[in-house]
Parts: C-alpha cells; sequence; structure tokens
C-alpha cells in the first residue's frame, strides 16, 4: 500500500484513502488531459515529430530518439494517424512522471506533501499541456526526470542515517541516459546529481564507488543511440543545440524580466509565483518550522531536489537576456520545485487549511475552464468575427487570429481524398514537398496514410529532411509543391523554385474552415521535372563538414 513508503509520517491516514485520492487525481487528469488530445489540432512541432516516426532511425537532428518513439506509439498500435494518437504516448507517460513525482514527495516529505504536490503539478498549466498532452521531447523528458529523482531520493535518503552507495547509482545512470535521448536537458539532471554529492559530504562516498562507476558505463551505454548516429554525421546535433545557446546579440536585462515573467505566466500566477518564492527562499538562511526540525535531513532533500532544479530555471533566465526563450526549457526545473511547494503547502494547511483549499480548488477552476475555453475557440471559433459558433457576433478576425497556424489535418486530407485533379497528380507525381519543414509534418500526417509518396521540405531550414531524402534522388522526376495562403501571396517563394523545375503551375486549393468560415488554404502546384538537386541551404552554411560528408556517403 502507498501508506508503507512514508516510513515516518504520523498523517494516520489509512492505505485505502491513500489509494482513492491518488487514483482521483491520476484518472481525473488523464481524462481532463484527453479531452484536450483529442481536440486540440496538431500543433507544428507535433506534426514534424510524426515524421520522425514515419523516418525512423538512431537518433535525429534536432532531438535525441524517444520522441519518435512516443509519437509513433498510437498511431503504430491504432493505425490511425491523428491528433489524438501521436499523442498517447504523452498522455499514458505523464499520467506516470505524476505518479513518480507523488512517491518521489512521499518518500522526501510524506504523504501530507506528496499528495498536495500531486494536486499542483497536475493543475499547472505548462505542466498539463507541454508535458503531458503535446507529443514532445519534453514528454520522456519528464518521465525519466521524475524516476530519477525518486531512485535518487530511495538511494540518498534511506535507513539507517549514515549512507552507503548501492546498486540504485547504476540505475540511476541508466535513467538519466534515457532521460539525455528524451531532451538534452537529462545532461543538466545528471550533472545536478553530481553536483549534490560533491556538495553534501555525507554522499560524496557515491562518487568514488564502484556503484557510481557501473552507473557511468550503463549511462554512456544508454546513450547508444545518441552518440552512434552523431559520429556519422560529426556531431551535428551538438553543434546545433550548442549554437542555440551562443549569445547572438547584446545583453538585456529586459529579456532577463521578459523570461521571469512569461515563466509565471506559464505556470499561471498562483503558481508561479510561489514555486519562485519557494526556489529563491530555501537558498537563503531562515529558521524552519517547528513542525520541520524533527527531520534532520531536511536541508538535505531540499538541496537534492535545488541542485537539479535551478540550473535550469536560473540558467535559462539568464539566457533570456540575449536568446527568446521556449515555454518548456526551464519547465523541468519548476517540475522538481513542485516537491518543495508541496512541502511548504503543509506548514499553509496547518495555518489555513481553507486557505489551500481555495488556493487550490480556485487555481484548478480557474486554470480548467480558461483551456476549455481556449479549446473551444480553437475547434470551433467561439471568439471568431463571422463563425457560426461565435459568441455575441465574436470579436477577432481570422487573420489576425493565431490560433489559426493550427491546422485541422482530416480537413486537409479530405481535400486530397475528394479532389479527382489532386488524386491524378498523387498518382503522377514521384515526390511531394512544401517550403517549411513544420509544414511538411502537416502535410505527412495528412497524406502518409493515404498515399505512398515520399514527402519532403525544400526551403531555408529543413531540420531532419536533410537526413531523411535527398534532392538527387528526385531529379528528372515530377513533384507536388503544397503552401499555405500566405506564402502563395509571396510571388517571389514561387518563382524561387521555377529555377529547379521546369515548370509550376497550380492546380487546386484546399479551404480550412472553422466555423463554417474558411481560416486558412493551402495552395497545391503541379511542378514538372525536377532539374537539379536542391541546395541544403541554412543547415548547409552553418554545418557544411557534416552535410558534405552525408552528400559524399549518399553519392557513394
Amino acid at each position: 500500500m502507498l501508506q508503507s513508503h512514508n516510513s515516518n509520517s504520523k498523517d494516520g491516514l489509512k492505505d485505502k484513502t491513500v489509494d482513492r485520492f491518488v487514483l482521483v487525481w491520476l484518472v481525473g487528469g488523464l481524462l481532463f488531459r484527453g479531452v484536450i488530445a483529442f481536440w486540440l489540432y496538431p500543433g507544428i512541432d507535433e506534426a514534424y515529430y510524426y515524421t520522425y516516426s514515419v523516418h525512423l532511425d538512431w537518433s535525429y537532428f534536432d532531438h535525441p530518439v524517444l520522441v519518435a518513439l512516443t509519437t509513433g506509439f498510437g498511431t503504430w498500435v491504432t493505425g490511425i494517424v491523428s491528433q489524438f494518437t501521436i499523442r498517447l504516448g504523452t498522455l499514458i507517460l505523464h499520467t506516470g512522471s505524476l505518479f513518480l513525482l507523488y512517491l518521489t514527495g512521499v518518500k522526501l516529505f510524506g504523504i501530507k506533501a506528496a499528495r498536495l504536490t500531486l494536486a499542483i503539478a497536475t493543475i499547472i498549466p505548462i505542466f498539463q499541456i507541454g508535458f503531458g498532452v503535446l507529443t514532445l521531447p519534453d514528454s520522456p523528458l519528464i518521465f525519466f526526470w521524475s524516476a530519477s529523482l525518486y531512485v535518487a531520493a530511495r538511494e540518498f535518503f534511506r535507513e539507517p542515517e549514515s549512507y552507503r552507495p548501492s546498486y540504485r547509482l547504476a540505475i540511476l545512470g541508466i535513467l538519466v541516459g534515457l532521460a539525455c535521448l528524451g531532451k538534452y536537458h537529462g545532461f543538466i539532471l545528471g550533472l545536478g546529481l553530481v553536483g549534490f554529492c560533491l556538495t553534501s559530504s555525507h554522499h560524496r562516498s557515491a562518487l568514488l564507488s564502484p556503484w557510481a562507476g557501473l552507473g557511468l558505463g550503463l549511462f554512456v551505454v544508454t546513450l547508444f543511440p545518441l552518440w552512434f548516429w552523431n559520429i556519422q554525421h560529426d556531431w551535428v546535433s551538438f553543434q546545433f543545440q550548442l549554437n542555440r545557446g551562443v549569445p547572438k546579440s547584446s545583453y538585456s536585462l529586459l529579456g532577463v524580466v521578459i523570461a521571469f515573467l512569461s515563466s509565471i505566466a506559464y505556470l499561471f500566477p498562483t503558481m508561479g509565483l510561489p514555486l519562485w518564492w519557494v526556489s529563491l527562499r530555501s537558498l537563503l538562511p531562515h529558521r524552519p518550522s517547528k513542525q520541520f526540525t524533527k527531520d534532520k535531513n531536511l536541508a538535505k532533500k531540499q538541496w537534492l531536489i535545488l541542485s537539479v532544479s535551478l540550473p535550469l530555471i536560473l540558467g535559462f533566465t539568464v539566457i533570456g537576456g540575449y536568446e527568446p526563450i521556449l515555454p518548456t526549457w526551464m519547465m523541468p526545473g519548476f517540475w522538481g520545485i513542485t516537491l518543495l511547494l508541496g512541502h511548504q503547502a503543509v506548514h499553509w494547511q496547518q495555518q489555513s487549511r481553507r486557505w489551500v483549499r481555495w488556493w487550490l480548488q480556485g487555481s484548478g477552476l480557474v486554470i480548467g475552464s480558461s483551456m476549455l475555453l481556449v479549446l473551444l475557440h480553437v475547434t470551433t471559433g467561439t471568439f471568431q468575427k463571422s463563425g457560426q459558433y461565435a459568441l455575441l457576433g465574436g470579436f477577432l478576425p481570422a487573420k489576425n487570429d493565431p490560433s489559426t497556424e493550427l491546422i485541422d489535418i482530416q480537413q486537409l486530407r479530405r481535400g486530397f481524398i475528394e479532389s479527382p485533379i489532386l488524386q491524378t497528380a498523387l498518382q503522377n507525381s514521384s515526390f511531394i514537398f512544401s517550403n517549411g519543414f513544420y509544414l511538411s509534418g502537416i502535410v505527412s500526417m495528412a497524406l502518409t496514410p493515404v498515399t505512398p509518396v515520399p514527402i519532403t521540405s525544400f526551403g531555408e531550414d529543413m531540420r531532419g529532411f536533410v537526413f531523411w531524402r535527398s534532392a538527387d534522388e528526385w531529379v528528372g522526376h515530377n513533384g507536388l509543391y503544397v503552401t499555405l495562403e500566405r506564402f502563395h501571396q509571396m510571388p517571389e517563394i514561387t518563382d524561387h523554385y521555377r529555377a529547379y523545375f521546369d515548370n509550376v503551375q497550380e492546380i487546386a486549393t484546399i479551404p480550412i474552415r472553422r466555423g463554417g468560415a474558411v481560416v486558412e488554404r493551402f495552395y497545391v502546384y503541379r511542378t514538372g521535372k525536377l532539374l537539379k538537386p536542391y541546395p541544403l541551404s541554412w543547415i548547409k552554411f552553418k554545418y557544411y563538414p557534416a552535410i558534405q560528408r552525408i552528400k559524399s556517403d549518399r553519392n557513394a
């Protein structure tokens, strides 16, 4: 029973009650996220990661391998390609991540704190969407991040108090390696654990133990897909990721402030502000509550969490001074900090149980209802002018609405299936391409289930498409060019392709409707024979040695 995990708890809660509480939050959160996953159209990154699962490899240019497996899981099991099936792996993994976070809280701070941690982590919107709905590299990262924290808690804080290294260090090597195969953030996790051992006199012996040596060896073996692929491609993935952290402009304190405020917004203010407060407060000298002074290892437990969390939180906040920060970059750090906030919330409960209940219930109600309202707008156009489901006639023109960037791939798929012209064009084409890697992902989700014609990208930023297919193989063959209305309205883009084909002719448009109104259009062009290979452009200039080697291998 779950009660047995809390060796020092005096909550007096029955095992059955604890089980029911955990199940309610885990199952309730899964169902809520499942609704969003079912109705929310695929994001541009998600569609691109779907192409990973079509082109299975040991690793990829911009991310390690696990996102390909989690994205492909649902489509392989069901045989259906949809926004819901590509997210099945994420839905399952995030439920596991929440449970592992709960178990870690039980081990470190007791059942009361673990229950509050579970509630907080389930409510926070960026965790729900970024880790628990969208198929992103963050989903496998957070799962193995959580598993690593749990094993670390079991390793470093077990009875008796005198620490002796154990086999769990070897398991940690595997788990941290798997976190790295989710996303490169996993390396920060590993360094944070090493830093904890170095700065804790009770745990330095871990670094010199045979188990740590075995763990390091298993870590390297676990990373085999990553280093094997990169050895073959001149370490181009590491070049790409490290280049993103190199300052490209002068430092701006305003950027730091924006990164700080953005993190609070993504976490939601009623959660973001307390998370920042408890993070910084833990670094400052303060007198602990009498309730917590009985735990002699409390400071060390807090330091374990801070060691793996603060490098991401503070590091990316500082990077915000010269580089725009994406929403999920620092969030794994806050994921760990929820353990400290759950622990602090136990103290708040002692002062006012009603206030904590209102805090959690009020935050959950506002966040949940807001997310459902946004979902309703994205799918039906609730606030869209000229939409048949618009509330009070709507107030947001579709051309000014960023939510129209999310494409209903079922409509795009039907547009190709129901058009005799496009069906004939598919049969007479050797390949399909678009002018952006993200757009090619959307086209791939729509068309891969209905045609064997390969799909690629010809543009300034081709990402993984550079490595999956070569334009050389299509020289002398006909193609189809698919693009969006805004690119169709830029004739210089279409004219650019005319230099590579003997002709480029518009043959069809596919309207994408929301609430009965057209919010986007796809334009399809028939191209004549490809006259010469399309240049590798953006990646060629930045990572020329790796690309040259790839081309040489293909020619050989």
